[in-house]
């Protein structure tokens, strides 16, 4: 623009009209909606995918009854969790079966995973002895190469894929008793020892649930993103957090259990509390939330020009 120059139809030190933010915010807004298309839908953007995609199954949407994740306490004690209902509002796209040690393999040589120890390099094998961090970095990875978000499920998303595989953690009613109680965390832990052959099986050696999820709760754990959280229960029933640790996060499988982020294999320790799983690894699902979030930010971008 030369010297002196204005826009046309703004005169010298006059606002511009509404109408014309408008103009430029909505270019904005259709700006930011082309972007948000070439980001979350494969082979749109300027890069095609480099990986291929992993067999995904769609559950439909509904409500269940779950028994919360944590620690609860009521007038200081520890009690059972409540059960509440969850409402899994979009389809959940959940990984047919775990993350193998083939795939694995491919974030490492693509040097964005740590390696693990491999106990035999066959490509069917889930992979085990990962961390919450590896299966965080995967789940990166996988995102970036594919062009499709991916990341792991919250301990609620879990149950509900694994419908009737999952185990309901609660306790006998003892009262209130401690002793009482210590006794039988006890006998549910001894109960829970898996004296069985530990060694990963290969894909499918767990056969299939009613959602067409292949091993759910057969003899590798899997993590989720929940984090391991402390809660006070009302004398009105009234549940209020107290304190939340994500250096700790829900595992779930055969039962749930809570374990450090960092640690891999539980065989060696690090398990937050009830009986160790034999073997940590994963499954993802695939993210519907950034679109979402991305669409809130652009709203309050609109709004802020407007």
């Amino acid at each position: 623009m030369m010297p002196g120059s204005r826009p046309l139809g703004l005169p010298t030190g006059q606002p511009r009209s509404a109408g014309v933010k408008l103009l430029a915010a909505s270019t904005v807004l259709a700006a930011a909606l082309v972007v948000a298309v070439f980001a979350v839908v494969p082979g749109q953007g300027p890069k095609p995918a480099r990986v291929a995609l992993p067999d995904l199954v769609e559950i439909q949407a509904g409500t269940f009854h779950h028994r919360a994740a944590g620690e609860f306490l009521q007038d200081g004690k520890p009690v059972t969790a409540p059960l509440v209902t969850i409402a899994i509002k979009r389809t959940l796209a959940v990984m047919r079966h775990q993350v193998t040690a083939a795939d694995y393999q491919r974030c490492v040589e693509a040097e964005a995973c740590l390696a693990v120890e491999r106990d035999e390099a066959v490509p069917d094998l889930p992979v085990v002895k990962v961390s919450w961090r590896d299966a965080h970095a995967y789940a990166s990875w996988l995102s970036r190469a594919t062009g499709v978000p991916f990341r792991l499920p919250t301990d609620e998303e879990w149950a509900y894929a694994a419908a009737g595989r999952f185990r309901d953690d609660a306790l006998p009613d003892t009262g209130g008793d401690p002793g009482q109680r210590a006794l039988a965390l006890y006998d549910r832990d001894m109960s829970r020892e898996d004296r069985s052959d530990q060694r990963p099986r290969p894909i499918g050696s767990f056969g299939t649930n009613e959602n067409g999820l292949l091993d759910v709760a057969g003899n590798v754990w899997e993590w989720t993103d929940t984090c391991y959280a402390r809660r006070a229960i009302g004398a009105r029933g009234d549940v209020t957090t107290t304190n939340v640790n994500c250096g700790v996060r829900v595992v779930e499988g055969r039962h749930r259990t809570y374990m450090a982020d960092f640690i891999g294999d539980a065989r060696g320790g690090g398990c937050s509390t009830s009986a160790p799983p034999s073997n940590l690894g994963f499954r993802l699902v695939r993210d519907t939330d950034p679109p979402r979030k991305l669409l809130a930010e652009v709203r309050r971008f609109f709004a802020l020009l407007i």
